[in-house]
């Protein structure tokens, strides 16, 4: 910026105080020159020269006009929060009536994004000034950001209503209902109640909504009020079912309401006017004596009068009936395996369940197989609805699955149609979820939106970190303007306005609300927190940082930490274990910190059976070079440490000491040391003292493969002929290839196509329809699957190791001359005197039970390479063996 600039604003502030400038002086046009000024700073560094000036005249003439204005519009335009200078200065104006200039400025707060007060001082502004449309223009926009407001919501649906837009009207009127409850204000959400069921009393999911968080949020005694006037439509309207449902839910709140227990004996009474033992089971259920309990007597009569003839029953061993007839106090029923059984009434009430025609029980009895397993194949929307309400309409697909598979659908069938079937339960607006239970599904009486359902995903989600992965889900295809977003954000919102302690929980809640200010200013709360303070109120940084199970989050909260404290990097070493990623090392080495990045990978070589996941992170992550040439750690080291972790990783896992976690460590590290070729590397490379280091703890590691220890003996023969191996006597190495017949390498291509082309696919569906699900830290479908998927990628990474390594075995090689692949040999075993037989071929022909033995197992690699007329004695296991080979003849094939 121009020294004449930065003079020039000197000048007007100036001015302005040995003038005192009165505020009729101030027009529109003065504004629009400050504007001029403040467009002509050329950078945030000429912005901020010129906020410090205007805050420090500010200090001592705080009813500054131009100070206020230009300090409150370069806060604006640098995206700061801080909106306190214009809203003074707007108050000021407003105070003295000068209704041009508000306009004028809250348009310009505006300019910037959607902002509660200068909206709504901009509609007090067009009510002075009697801009009616205008007045309602600005309200849609405020009642769009300032979730408590309900008034001017109501105010619109009126004015809606009174212009013919009902569907309109109807819109306002359900979000002021939602915001009069927030409130508490029943005598206002009983009033639109009322005009609701008047526009919409088919939408029966709705009312019951409201019901539920009236109960909840005001009382049930107020809840059951609403649902009496609603009942009132129903039963004028002779909609039985739903009259009946109503008053189920009043007794539910009161249970001794006389009125709605007469109510719903006269429902039942037109409900089933035809049923012929309809007086009968009224007396017998006790419904209309007082002295009963509502429910049971209700439960009786339901259970009763669904006994009668056509109607279906089930018995547990009988399976599916249908009932053939009833006298007097006799039931005859037709069973698929027993037919015309007879039974009492009271018998047949207590062992037998009711059954709807389209239960999808009757359905299989029923319908031929093949029209079933048609219909619910093509017809996914159906099959569901059918299952779904045959659970007294909550079922979660665990349920599902149970009920089709097998009897309709194959295993493999149901692969690919619960695939579609998740999908339509995700997007149909026909299903819904349990309020508290979200992997629940149900089949609604009217649409849901996808912002009530996933609002409704929301509610049910018990963890926070759910709940923050379905609010981003919202905001991905909704309107962060919605009220169910309101909810979700005060969730978030309330862990700031009171806390004990500074958890997981508030940190991630406060960078959640920061961000989301950041991209939608009008929803700032006016919380004061700063992040430095925050910082100091945490007992435990690494285990809060920990908990935190967002890697977003984790990064923001790095960022943030780097700009507030000036020992960032002390932190960075610390946290690094819990967030493994190339940015804390950058960073660190970007910013001179290369003696704390160096302090960070010396301690975790050092404590690398402590910290196993970081370890193993840096080992797969900084080349030998930089280990040796940066950060002054021997590379050696590094491998021995993943040798060791190998072995304690196999060991764990033999143990049944955390399987999952030490799978997947155990195969990483096999990938950096076997499948990179790291450890190959360095044996083609390193002196002999430090080879035999390394390979003695390979040897020791007990589970590894044997041919694996035989190709790393192999390289380091090639280097070293001599090499002296520790605890053996060398013998001839036996070919680097893993030796196979012919037959058996087919047979493990074809296992391992079929692993990857119909196991791995299958798998892979059952997870994805499990993820569909959410809360996956107790999603039992998506745990199975994993964990299956997981064996599979070890089988199929070994299987593919093996036939890498496969050399297929030509029957014209054979040499009898010494015990080799394809030999069979017979000994004489000098302690018992006995003839042993045994053929030699490798790991995937051997088979113990028939004495085909693999030449690289301990008791085969004694025997190898030994000819007719030799003396054996050898030890495996602390057990003395005595042979002496008497015949070696070619062996037939397996």
């Amino acid at each position: 910026m121009s020294e004449l600039q930065m003079q020039k604003i000197g000048e007007l502030l100036n001015e302005e105080k040995w003038t005192r400038a009165t505020l009729n002086n101030y027009s529109i046009g003065n504004f629009e020159e400050l504007d001029a000024l403040i467009d002509a700073l050329e950078d945030e560094d000429a912005q901020d020269e010129v906020k410090e000036l205007c805050d420090e005249h500010l200090t001592h003439t705080k009813n500054s006009i131009i100070a206020l204005y230009i300090a409150g519009i370069v806060a604006l335009s640098r995206q700061q929060i801080d909106d306190s200078n214009l809203v003074k200065l707007i108050t000021i104006f407003s105070d003295n009536h000068k209704w041009t200039v508000v306009e004028y400025l809250c348009n310009r707060i505006l300019d910037f994004g959607e902002n509660k007060f200068a909206l709504r001082t901009l509609s007090e502004c067009y009510d002075h000034e009697n801009e009616t449309e205008k007045k309602y223009g600005v309200w849609e926009r405020l009642i769009k950001v300032d979730y408590e407001e309900a008034d001017i919501v109501r105010h619109l649906a009126e004015k809606k209503e009174e212009e013919g837009e009902i569907d309109a009207a109807v819109d306002f009127y359900k979000k002021a209902i939602h915001r009069y409850i927030n409130k508490r204000l029943f005598t206002q959400v009983k009033d639109i109640w009322q005009k609701l069921i008047e526009y919409i009393p088919h939408e029966g999911d709705f009312f019951f909504h409201i019901e539920r968080k009236v109960a909840k949020t005001i009382s049930e005694e107020r809840a059951g009020q609403l649902l009496e006037a609603l009942y009132a439509e129903y039963r004028a309207a002779e909609d039985w079912d739903k009259s009946i449902t109503i008053l189920k839910r009043i007794l539910g709140y009161d249970s001794k309401n006389l009125w709605a227990r007469k109510e719903i004996v006269e429902c039942f009474k037109q409900q089933y006017k035809e049923h012929s033992h309809l007086d009968e089971y009224i007396r017998l259920s006790n419904l209309n004596q007082n002295w009963r309990n509502v429910h049971d007597a209700i439960n009786d009569f339901e259970k009763h009068i669904s006994f009668d003839a056509g109607n279906f029953v089930c018995h547990r061993t009988w399976g599916v009936g249908r009932i053939r007839e009833i006298k007097g106090d006799s039931v005859m029923i037709d069973f698929a395996r027993k037919r015309g059984h007879e039974m009492s009434l009271k018998m047949a009430v207590s062992a037998l369940g009711s059954l709807s025609k389209d239960h999808i029980w009757v359905l299989k009895v029923v319908w031929p197989k093949d029209k079933l397993h048609d219909k619910i194949k093509k017809d996914i929307p159906w099959a569901l609805k059918t299952v779904i309400k045959s659970f007294d309409n909550a079922a979660n697909m665990k349920q599902i699955k149970a009920e089709l598979v097998d009897s309709v659908l194959s295993q493999g069938e149901w692969s690919t149609w619960s695939t579609q079937a998740r999908q339509v339960l995700k997007t149909d607006p026909s299903f819904g979820n349990l309020p508290d239970k979200v992997d629940y599904f149900v089949v609604r009486d009217t649409p849901i939106s996808f912002e009530e359902k996933t609002f409704n995903r929301f509610r049910a989600e018990k963890h926070f970190f759910g709940r923050l992965k379905i609010m981003r889900e919202f905001l991905k295809d909704s309107d962060p303007e919605s009220d169910y977003f309101g909810e979700m954000f005060g969730y978030f919102a309330g862990f700031l306005k009171a806390y004990n302690q500074v958890n997981e929980q508030v940190v991630a809640s406060y960078l959640i609300i920061s961000r989301l200010i950041r991209e939608y200013p009008f929803l700032n709360p006016g919380f004061s927190i700063k992040f430095k303070e925050l910082i100091q109120e945490i007992g435990d940084i690494e285990g809060m940082f920990q908990a935190i199970d967002d890697s977003d989050l984790k990064k923001d909260f790095l960022d943030r930490l780097k700009k507030s404290v000036s020992n960032w990097p002390d932190y960075f070493v610390r946290l690094f274990p819990h967030y493994l990623t190339r940015y804390i090392p950058d960073e660190l080495e970007s910013r001179g910190h290369g003696e704390k990045l160096k302090e960070l990978f010396s301690n975790l070589v050092d404590q690398y059976r402590d910290k196993r996941e970081a370890f193993i992170w840096v080992a797969r992550n900084i080349d030998e070079k930089s280990w040796n040439e940066d950060y002054d750690i021997s590379y050696e080291k590094v491998l021995i440490g993943m040798v060791h972790l190998l072995d304690i990783t196999f060991r764990e896992i033999s143990n049944k000491r955390e399987v999952a976690e030490n799978r997947k460590l155990n195969r990483q590290i096999q990938t950096f040391l076997l499948k990179e070729k790291k450890l190959e590397e360095y044996i083609a490379k390193s002196d002999e003292d430090s080879i035999n280091r390394l390979f003695t703890l390979i040897n020791d590691v007990k589970e590894l493969d044997p041919s694996v220890k035989i190709e790393l003996k192999h390289t380091i023969l090639e280097r070293f002929p001599s090499f002296k191996f520790y605890g053996e006597k060398v013998t001839e190495v036996v070919s680097r290839g893993l030796i196979v017949t012919r037959k058996t390498f087919e047979a493990k291509k074809q296992q391992l196509q079929h692993i990857n082309d119909v196991e791995m696919k299958e798998t892979s569906k059952e997870i994805g329809a499990a993820i569909e699900l959410g809360d996956l830290k107790e999603n039992a479908e998506y745990k199975a699957g994993k964990e299956k998927q997981e064996l599979l990628n070890i089988q199929m990474q070994k299987l593919k190791d093996e036939i890498d390594r496969a050399v297929i075995f030509d029957p014209a090689d054979r040499d009898t001359s010494k015990i080799s692949f394809a030999t069979k040999v017979t000994l004489e075993n000098l302690d018992t005197k006995k003839k042993e037989t045994y053929s030699f071929f490798g790991p995937w022909e051997s088979n113990p039970n028939e004495n085909i033995i693999s030449y690289l197992s301990p008791f085969g690699g004694k025997l190898w390479n030994h000819k007719e007329g030799e003396d054996l004695e050898f030890e495996i296991n602390e057990r003395v063996y005595h042979y002496s080979v008497l015949k070696i003849e070619a062996a037939e094939m397996p």
